[in-house]
C-alpha cells in the first residue's frame, strides 16, 4: 500500500495539547493539597484560561484540522462513524464532541475559579464582583466539577490507548511530530494558520488572562498616610 505523511497538527495545536496536560495536572495536584498552594493554584488557572482563549481562537484562524468548522459536524456523521462509514483525518466526529465536552467544562472551572474563595485566605481575582453568598455557590461548583473533568480525561486517555493499541490507529505520536500516515491519495496536508494568525490567537490570550486577573477592575484605594490612624 503507498502510504504517505502528511501535516495533520500544526505547531501550536501540539503545543497546546501537551501544556493543557500538564497544567490540567498541576491544577488537580495544587487544588486537592490546598494550603499554601492554592496561590499557585489559582495562577495555573489564570494560565489554563489563556490557553482556553488561544484555542478558542485557534479554532477560527489555525490550520485546517485545528479549525472548528473542519471537526465539528451535525449527528449524521456522527452516525456514520460509529456505523463506519466515516473516513477522514483529524478529529472524529465522536471525538470533536469530547473536544468540545472538555474544552466547556474546562472553561467553567477557569472563570468560576475566578470568584471562588477557601474561606481562609485565599479569593480568586474577580471575587469583588460577586457576594460572599454567590461566591460560595460556585466554589461548591468549582469543586464538584473537578471529577467531571477527571471522567473525561480518563475516557480520553482510554479512547486514545484504544485506537492506538487496538484499532492500530496511533493517536499519540502524530500530536508529537504532527505527521500522520495516510494512503488516501486525495487527503491533504493542513494549511492555512500563519504566523499573523498566531500572534492574533496569542494576544487574544493575553487580553483574556489580563482581564481575568482582574485588569477592568478600578485599582485599590491607597493606604492611608503614616501618622494619620490613630495608635490607641
Amino acid at each position: 500500500m503507498n502510504e504517505r505523511a502528511i501535516l495533520i497538527w500544526d505547531l501550536p495545536t501540539r503545543l497546546f495539547h501537551w501544556f493543557l496536560v500538564l497544567l490540567v495536572t498541576a491544577a488537580f495536584v495544587t487544588g486537592l493539597q490546598g494550603g499554601n498552594l492554592m496561590v499557585w493554584h489559582g495562577r495555573i488557572g489564570l494560565v489554563i484560561l489563556g490557553l482556553l482563549a488561544f484555542r478558542l481562537a485557534w479554532g477560527v484562524l489555525g490550520s485546517t484540522y485545528a479549525r472548528f468548522g473542519h471537526f465539528v459536524r451535525g449527528p449524521g456523521e456522527v452516525i456514520d462513524y460509529l456505523r463506519g462509514r466515516w473516513q477522514g483525518l483529524g478529529h472524529s466526529p465522536l471525538a470533536a464532541l469530547s473536544v468540545l465536552a472538555l474544552i466547556g467544562l474546562l472553561l467553567f472551572q477557569s472563570i468560576s475559579g475566578l470568584m471562588t474563595n477557601d474561606d481562609i485566605a485565599f479569593t480568586g481575582p474577580l471575587y469583588d464582583l460577586v457576594s460572599k453568598a454567590t461566591s460560595n455557590w460556585l466554589t461548591g461548583l468549582h469543586r464538584q466539577n473537578i471529577w467531571l473533568i477527571g471522567g473525561l480525561v480518563a475516557l480520553h486517555v482510554c479512547a486514545v490507548l484504544f485506537y492506538t493499541l487496538l484499532r492500530k490507529d496511533d493517536l499519540i505520536r502524530p500530536m508529537i511530530h504532527g505527521r500522520k500516515r495516510v494512503s488516501n491519495t486525495a487527503a491533504q496536508p493542513a494549511t492555512g494558520g500563519g504566523w499573523i494568525a498566531f500572534l492574533a490567537a496569542l494576544a487574544i490570550a493575553f487580553a483574556a488572562v489580563w482581564i481575568a486577573d482582574g485588569g477592568l477592575l478600578p485599582p485599590p484605594p491607597p493606604p492611608p498616610p503614616p501618622g494619620s490612624i490613630p495608635t490607641w
